[in-house]
């Protein structure tokens, strides 16, 4: 069992949403937290609030699609604190309601820059980082239930892929981390109460800028708020996870039946003429 207590995490898209649900976790657990977000006003605000329970907190602005972005923040969290243990990498941008052949290429790069580059510079630069002491850590990336199916009737193949993708990076990175003092989880969410369907207000300017897509946004706003579990209870099962090293952190309503389907269409075609198996 894994002690949070005196650790040092760092969290990223931690102004609001899930990011603060699992900041606050992590500080009532007793770590100190760096708070990392690209909306330095909100991001300050929220960990003001949280100091103000007397806990260690810091915030930091990072933009985690641009690598020295990443790397300033991390010299930060470490000036603060000395070593860091936990690495979040939660930031997170949807891209829902627009079908393949329609998303624009601003819209590919800004869900491939946040969901998919975000995860990669945390793993080149926290990971090392939590290795170089060898004391025990943790890595938890941020996928979703929308890493193992394609939700049909709602257009979100640019996030489904980039989920995809944080959870093949997050398989990857448990093999090679096996044998080592850190272990790793995937956070797979269903819908939690957050405002990611207003994600792309903070594009940054070198991936295109603020936009805002009111319709498809609004649906799915709605849906989260109406169906969406709290985040703080987000933040409660990422450290539940960490202290019992748990990999896939499924939390929230999940599509177990769809899931399970598309699994069994893979046995399925495994079992082909045309394969041998090893």
């Amino acid at each position: 069992m894994q002690d949070i207590s005196g650790k040092t995490a760092i969290v990223t898209g931690a102004a609001s949403g899930i990011g603060l649900g699992i900041a606050t976790a992590l500080a009532e657990s007793g770590a100190n937290v760096v708070m990392a977000d690209i909306q330095k006003d909100a991001v300050e605000a929220a960990a003001h609030a949280l100091s103000g329970t007397n806990k260690q907190v810091m915030p930091v602005k990072i933009d985690v699609t641009t690598e020295q972005s990443v790397v300033d923040a991390l010299a930060e969290a470490e000036r603060k604190f000395g070593k860091l243990h936990i690495a979040c990498n939660n930031a997170g941008v949807p891209m829902h309601g627009v079908k393949l052949t329609d998303v624009s290429l601003a819209d590919w790069q800004f869900v491939i820059g946040v969901n998919i580059w975000g995860v990669i510079h945390g793993i080149r630069h926290f990971v090392p980082a939590i290795l170089r002491h060898g004391e025990e850590g943790h890595v938890v990336n941020t996928a979703s239930v929308a890493g193992f199916q394609n939700r049909r009737g709602t257009h979100q193949g640019p996030y489904s892929m980039s989920k995809y993708a944080v959870l093949s990076l997050s398989e990857a990175l448990e093999q090679e981390l096996e044998g080592s003092n850190v272990a790793v989880s995937v956070l797979c969410p269903g819908p939690i109460n957050t405002n990611i369907a207003r994600g792309a207000r903070n594009r940054p300017d070198h991936l295109g800028g603020s936009h805002v897509r009111e319709s498809d946004e609004r649906v799915l706003a709605e849906r989260l708020a109406t169906t969406g579990l709290d985040p703080k209870k987000v933040g409660e099962r990422v450290v539940d996870a960490i202290r019992t090293k748990t990999f896939y952190a499924f939390v929230s309503a999940v599509p177990a039946d769809v899931i399970r389907a598309r699994h069994r269409r893979i046995e399925d075609a495994l079992n082909s003429p045309w394969v041998t198996h090893y």
